[in-house]
């Protein structure tokens, strides 16, 4: 199938490849987005993480001009999706959760007649070619039906590539593998965005896909974004605080007394401590004061907040119906 040749009025730019802004969807009476705000950029792979039933999916299908919201607005590849669906469609991948496949074909059996909704065709070798760029057998005559669940999570990356896409959407494209499997696919999906210049959104709960492939992440919950931001900004505690781990010489006779305004302080071992600072005040000065008030510190380390703590809070703010969502761009 000729490949897509790029020359779009996005490319041109510097648009996003996807912008959401105050998405609301209701099905059926039943409120399923009530604020989505989603910003990726061009050569990013993006995380979209949150629980079952947060609204993932049905925000994919927004994307992929399956939906229409109610409210807000959206661009995808500087296209509105809801009015020009299908350049959409030709132009993006969709990798679902529950790809369905005919058992009975073979990969490249499957590939071509794919190719062919499309309204193209792919010859035998460049079928081949596909299959093999995802790390199946192109030459096989195995039928589907024998395939492993990895080797369904790569024929169905495969069928994602037919139109040569420049956004490829997945959504929980490692559900299920082992950690091996997961590895490969993860390999995979590096490569693609790499060295074929191919964004990524992926939609997933498993935090080791997030911090493994995922330069941004947004994070909904109940309908709503409620963070999105620069996964190493995030990690660092830009999220208002700032957390530090300090070696204190015991005893520290100033350890229990007043702290400054903005600093909490939580013993973790003896001789450690951790020091959690709001962001913007002078860090400087906070040292100042703990050691005239008789700390004897001897080694200040700034600690990295792993993706589940930023995670677990995101989700506990939303619970609280706190305000909706916090960006760190």
């Amino acid at each position: 199938m000729k490949g897509n040749a790029r020359t779009s009025e996005y490319y041109n730019g510097n648009g996003g490849l996807i912008s959401l802004s105050g998405i609301q969807l209701s099905l059926q009476d039943t409120i399923i987005l009530q604020g989505v705000d989603l910003r990726m950029e061009k050569g990013e792979i993006y995380g979209m993480l949150g629980p079952n039933g947060a609204g993932k999916s049905t925000t994919i299908s927004i994307i992929a001009a399956l939906r229409s919201p109610d409210r807000g607005s959206a661009s995808v590849l500087g296209i509105d999706p809801a009015s020009r669906p299908m350049e959409v469609r030709r132009r993006i991948g969709v990798l679902a959760e529950n790809a369905g496949f005919y058992d009975w074909m073979t990969g490249r059996e499957y590939l071509r007649w794919f190719a062919s909704l499309y309204g193209g065709d792919i010859q035998g070798k460049d079928a081949n070619k596909l299959l093999t760029r995802v790390g199946l057998d192109g030459d096989s005559r195995a039928p589907i039906g024998g395939y492993s669940r990895g080797m369904k999570q790569r024929l169905g990356l495969a069928r994602a590539l037919v139109n040569d896409p420049e956004l490829l959407i997945l959504d929980e494209p490692t559900s299920g593998l082992d950690p091996e499997g997961r590895r490969d696919i993860h390999d995979l999906l590096l490569d693609l965005n790499r060295n074929h210049n191919i964004g990524i959104l992926l939609s997933t709960h498993l935090l080791d896909d997030v911090e493994r492939l995922c330069g941004r992440v947004g994070i909904i919950h109940r309908g709503r974004t409620v963070l999105e931001g620069v996964t190493a900004a995030l990690c660092l505690g830009e999220t208002g605080t700032e957390s530090y781990r300090l070696h204190v010489r015991e005893p520290s006779p100033g350890s229990d007394g007043p702290l400054p305004n903005g600093v909490s302080v939580m013993k973790s071992g003896d001789g450690l401590f951790r020091v959690e600072v709001v962001k913007g005040v002078p860090v400087d000065s906070i040292w100042r004061i703990l050691m005239a008030c008789g700390w004897n510190i001897l080694e200040i380390q700034r600690e990295e907040r792993s993706l589940e703590e930023i995670y677990l809070a995101a989700v506990r703010k939303g619970e609280r119906n706190e305000p909706s969502h916090q960006y760190h761009h």
